[in-house]
C-alpha cells in the first residue's frame, strides 16, 4: 500500500466457537470485579457484620432517627470497601510491566490466583486487620485483571467486533454485581455467618478464571512484541479462523518493530504526542466515578435503608438493580459498534441528569433527618436508580474501559492503560472513602452534585472525544488523533510507518 491510502478496516476473520470462549473466559476478569463491588454494600448493612468489627456503626445504626443520613458514616467501615482500589491503584502499574515482560495471558492468571487468596483470609477474618489485608490483595488482583483483561480483548477482537468484545468486561462486572446482590439477599438470614459466606464465595468467579486461562491464546500482538513472530502469526490464524492473515500480520508486525524503539514506555507517555490518548483515557475514569454510579452500587442496599426501606428490601431493591445492570450492558454489546461510542455517551448524560437531579429532588423536600418517604415516593426512587443505572449501563460504565482500550499506539498501550486503570482505582477510591460522609454532610445534595459532573461529562464529549468505531487499533494515530480539531495540535507532523504498509 502507498503512502497517503488507507490500510484495510476490515481484515478476513470468522467467528468460531474457540475465539468466542476465549472472549467469555478473558471476560471472567469483570465478573471478579463485579462481584466485589457488590457484595461490599451489602456486607456493610448486615448486623451481624457490623457487630463483630464496627459495633460503634451498629450502636448508630439502632438510633437511625437520630439523623436518616449519618448513621453509616464511618471512616474505617468505607475503609473497608475503598481499601481494595488504593491497592489496585499501585497493583496497575505492577500490572503493566507484568503484560509487556510476560505477556497478557500470565498477567490475568496472577490476577485470578490474588484473589482467591483474598477470598479465603476474607471469609476467615477473625481481627479487622485480616479484612484489610483481604481487601488489599482483591484489589491487586482487580488492578492484575482491569489492566490485562481490557487490551486482551481487544487485541483478539477483530477491528469490527472490537467495541462488543470489549464491553463483555463490562457486562461481566455487572453480571458480577447482579450475582453478589443475590448472594447478599441469601446470605442476610444466615446468622451469624452470612458475610462470610458472602465474601468467601468472591473465590469463584477467580477459580472460573485461573482454570479458564488454561485454554486461552495469548494474543497475537503481545507475542510479537516479545519478538515471537512464528507464535505471533499461529495464535492470528487461531483467532481468526482464516489462513490469510497476512495483511493484519504486517500491521501488527510493523506496529511492534515501532514499539520496540521505545525503551521507556512511561517517559513516551509524558511527551506532546501522547498526550491525547492519556488525558481521554484518565478522563474518563474521572468522568464514569463522578457519574455517582458506585456510590449507587456499592451502597445501594445502605440508601435504599436510608429512604425507608426495611433491610431485606433493600437488599432486593439492590437486585433489582442489579438486573437492569445487567440487562442494559446487552444495548451496548449491540449498539456500540452500530452507533458509535459519542451517541451512546451523550444520550446517556441527558438521562443520567434528569434522574439525578429528579432523585436529589424528591429526598431534599420530602427526607428529612429524621423519618421515612412514604411508600411511593420510595418506589419512585428505586425506579430512578434504576433508570440512571440503565443509562450508565449502555454507555460511561462499558465505554470507560473500551476507549482507553483501543486508542494508545502498541508502543504505550500497556503503560498508557495503566494510567487509566490506576486513575479509575483511584477515583473509585474516593468515591468509596467519601461517599457516606458525603451523605451525611450533604444529605440530598449530593445528587445535585454529581449532576453538575454529568454537565461537565457532556460537554467533554462534545468537544474533546473523537470517535473511534470501525478504526483498526495500530492506526488510531492517523486516522483519529491527526484528524481532531483539538488533538491534531499535539501530534508530530508527517505519516506513521503503520500507515505507509
Amino acid at each position: 500500500m502507498t503512502s497517503g491510502s488507507n490500510p484495510p478496516t476490515h481484515f478476513g476473520s470468522k467467528t468460531t466457537v474457540y475465539v468466542v470462549a476465549c472472549w467469555i473466559f478473558a471476560a471472567m476478569g469483570g465478573l471478579m470485579f463485579g462481584y466485589d463491588i457488590g457484595i461490599s454494600g451489602g456486607v456493610t448493612s448486615m448486623d451481624d457484620f457490623l457487630i463483630k468489627f464496627f459495633p460503634a456503626v451498629y450502636q448508630k445504626k439502632l438510633h437511625a432517627k437520630e439523623n436518616n443520613y449519618c448513621k453509616y458514616d464511618d471512616q474505617y467501615l468505607q475503609l473497608f470497601t475503598s481499601s481494595l482500589y488504593l491497592a489496585a491503584l499501585v497493583a496497575s502499574f505492577g500490572a503493566s510491566k507484568a503484560c509487556s515482560l510476560w505477556g497478557r495471558r500470565p498477567t490475568i492468571i496472577m490476577a485470578s490466583a490474588f484473589f482467591m487468596v483474598g477470598a479465603a483470609i476474607s471469609a476467615l477474618a477473625t481481627h479487622k486487620w485480616m479484612l484489610i489485608v483481604g481487601r488489599i490483595l482483591f484489589g491487586i488482583g482487580v488492578g492484575f485483571g482491569n489492566e490485562s483483561v481490557p487490551l486482551f480483548l481487544s487485541e483478539i477482537a477483530p477491528v469490527h467486533r472490537r467495541g462488543a468484545v470489549n464491553i463483555l468486561f463490562q457486562l461481566l462486572i455487572t453480571i458480577g454485581i447482579l450475582i453478589a446482590s443475590l448472594v447478599n439477599y441469601g446470605t442476610s438470614t444466615m446468622h451469624p455467618h452470612g458475610w462470610r459466606v458472602s465474601l468467601g464465595l468472591a473465590g469463584v468467579p477467580a477459580i472460573f478464571l485461573f482454570f479458564g486461562c488454561m485454554f486461552l491464546t495469548e494474543t497475537p500482538t503481545s507475542l510479537m512484541e516479545r519478538g515471537k513472530e512464528t507464535e505471533g502469526r499461529e495464535a492470528l490464524r487461531k483467532i481468526r479462523g482464516v489462513a490469510d492473515v497476512e495483511a493484519e500480520y504486517e500491521q501488527i508486525k510493523m506496529a511492534c518493530e515501532i514499539a520496540r524503539e521505545v525503551k521507556h514506555p512511561f517517559q513516551k507517555l509524558m511527551k506532546s504526542s501522547s498526550m491525547p490518548p492519556l488525558i481521554i483515557a484518565i478522563l474518563m475514569q474521572v468522568f464514569q466515578q463522578f457519574t455517582g454510579i458506585n456510590a449507587i452500587m456499592f451502597y445501594a442496599p445502605v440508601l435504599f435503608q436510608t429512604v425507608g426501606f426495611k433491610s431485606d428490601a433493600s437488599l432486593l431493591s439492590a437486585v433489582i438493580t442489579g438486573t437492569v445492570n445487567v440487562g442494559s450492558t446487552f444495548v451496548s454489546i449491540f449498539s456500540v459498534d452500530r452507533l458509535g461510542r459519542r451517541k451512546l455517551l451523550l444520550q446517556a448524560c441527558v438521562q443520567m441528569i434528569i434522574c439525578q437531579l429528579a432523585i436529589g429532588g424528591i429526598l431534599l423536600v420530602n427526607l428529612k433527618a429524621t423519618g421515612t418517604l412514604d411508600r411511593g415516593l420510595a418506589a419512585l426512587v428505586v425506579v430512578l436508580v434504576c433508570l440512571f443505572v440503565m443509562s450508565f449501563a449502555w454507555s460511561w460504565g462499558p465505554l470507560g474501559w473500551l476507549i482507553p482500550s483501543e486508542t494508545f499506539p502498541l508502543e504505550t498501550r500497556t503503560a498508557g492503560f495503566a494510567f487509566a486503570v490506576s486513575s479509575n482505582m483511584f477515583f473509585t477510591f474516593v468515591i468509596a472513602q467519601a461517599f457516606l460522609s458525603m451523605l451525611c454532610n450533604l444529605r440530598a445534595y449530593i445528587f445535585f452534585f454529581f449532576s453538575a459532573w454529568i454537565l461537565v461529562m457532556g460537554l467533554f464529549v462534545v468537544f474533546l472525544l473523537p470517535e473511534t468505531k470501525g478504526v483498526p487499533i495500530d492506526v488510531m494515530n492517523e486516522r483519529v488523533w491527526k484528524k481532531h480539531p483539538v488533538w491534531k495540535k499535539f501530534m508530530d507532523e508527517g505519516p506513521s510507518n503503520i500507515e505507509m504498509i
